[in-house]
C-alpha cells in the first residue's frame, strides 16, 4: 500500500543524497522520510473521516446525550466510544472534567471518558495503523475501549465522590441538565470545508511532534543495535510490562511523538505488549496530567486514579504479549 512511499524515500536518499543502505545514517534518514511521508498521509485521511464523525457528536451533544439518558450500564460503552472520536490528550482533562461534571455526568462516566480519549482517537488511530498495520490497530482501539470501559466501572462503584475538592463538589450540588441539544442543519457539502481546515488544524498542530517522534526513532533505528532493547526487556521477565507503564509516567508526550519510538523499540526486539504498555503510561498517565488534577481532586483520588488505569495498563500489555 505505501510501497510507493519507500521507493521515493531510497531514491532520494540512496540516489540524491548518495548515502549507502548499509551505513548507519543511510538507515536512519530512510526510515524518517519513509514513516514521515505515510504518517502525514494517514493521520489527514483519517482526521477528515473522524472530523465528519464529530460534527454531528460534538462535546456538548455527548454531554447532553449521557446526562439525559439512562441507558443501564451502556452509558459506559457510549462514553468509551465518543472518547475515540474526540481528539483530546491527557492535559485536556482538567476542562473537559468540569463540563461532564456540571452536566450531571456521574463520575465513573466521566472517568470511562477520560480515559479513553487521550488513548484512542483519529491521531492515534493514523499513526497506529501506519506502523502496526491495521489489524493490530483494531486490537488496540479495542483494548483501549474496554480499558476505559473497566477503569470508569471500578472507579464508579468506589463511590470517590467525597475526594473530589470542595469547588467540583459544589458543581455537583448546583448542576444543572441541560435540556435541549442544539440542532445542526447544515448538511455534509456545506460542513465539509470546515471540517478539512480543522483536520489540517489537527494535522499541524501535532507535526512537531510527529517530526521530533519519528526523527528519534529513526536516530535508534540506525544506530542502536539489533537486540539492545531485547536483552533488558523481553517476555521472559515478568516485571518488564510493569516497569514499562512506571518509566512512561514521567515522561509526557502524546500519540504523534510516541508511537514511532514505539515502532522502533518493537523492530529492536521489545515485546509488542511491553512497548504498548510503555506508550500507554505515556500517554494515559504523565506527571502533568497529575498536577492539574490537583485542581479538582484530592491527592487520594488521584492516586486511586493513576493506581486503577495503571493497573489495567499492565494487564493489557500482558495480553497483548500473550496474543501477538
Amino acid at each position: 500500500m505505501f510501497n510507493w512511499f519507500q521507493y521515493f524515500a531510497d531514491w532520494l536518499i540512496y540516489s540524491v543524497f548518495g548515502i549507502s543502505a548499509q551505513s548507519h545514517w543511510g538507515e536512519a534518514l530512510n526510515f524518517f522520510v519513509f514513516d514521515t511521508l505515510k504518517i502525514f498521509l494517514l493521520l489527514f485521511f483519517i482526521t477528515t473521516i473522524m472530523g465528519i464523525v464529530n460534527s454531528y457528536f460534538p462535546v456538548d451533544k455527548i454531554r447532553n446525550f449521557l446526562s439525559l439518558n439512562k441507558m443501564y450500564g451502556l452509558e459506559y460503552l457510549f462514553a468509551s466510544s465518543f472518547g475515540v472520536i474526540t481528539p483530546f490528550c491527557s492535559c485536556s482533562s482538567v476542562p473537559l472534567f468540569i463540563g461532564f461534571v456540571k452536566g450531571g455526568i456521574p463520575l465513573g462516566i466521566t472517568f470511562t471518558y477520560l480515559i479513553t480519549a487521550p488513548l484512542v482517537n483519529e491521531v492515534a488511530i493514523a499513526i497506529f495503523a501506519a506502523a502496526f498495520g491495521f489489524k493490530v490497530t483494531a486490537l488496540y482501539v479495542g483494548t483501549g475501549i474496554v480499558l476505559g470501559i473497566l477503569g470508569g466501572f471500578v472507579l464508579g462503584k468506589l463511590k470517590l465522590e467525597k475526594y473530589l475538592s470542595s469547588w467540583v463538589q459544589n458543581l455537583i450540588v448546583n448542576a444543572q441538565t441541560e435540556d435541549q441539544l442544539h440542532a445542526e442543519n447544515h448538511t455534509l457539502k456545506q460542513r465539509f470545508p470546515s471540517i478539512l481546515k480543522e483536520a489540517f488544524q489537527i494535522v499541524k498542530g501535532v507535526s512537531i511532534y510527529i517530526v521530533i517522534g519519528i526523527g528519534i526513532g529513526g536516530a535508534m533505528h540506525g544506530f542502536l543495535p539489533t537486540g539492545f532493547f531485547e536483552h533488558y526487556i523481553n517476555k521472559g521477565q515478568w516485571y518488564a510490562v510493569p516497569l514499562a507503564v512506571i518509566l512512561g509516567v514521567p515522561m509526557y508526550s502524546n500519540a504523534a511523538g510516541v508511537i514511532p519510538v514505539v515502532q522502533v523499540l518493537v523492530a529492536k526486539g521489545v515485546p509488542l505488549g511491553t512497548a504498548i504498555a510503555f506508550m500507554m503510561g505515556v500517554i494515559g498517565l504523565s506527571l502533568p496530567e497529575a498536577m492539574l488534577l490537583k485542581k479538582v481532586m484530592s491527592a487520594k483520588l488521584i492516586a486511586i486514579y493513576f493506581g486503577t488505569i495503571a493497573f489495567f495498563m499492565i494487564l493489557s500489555g500482558y495480553l497483548f504479549n500473550m496474543i501477538l
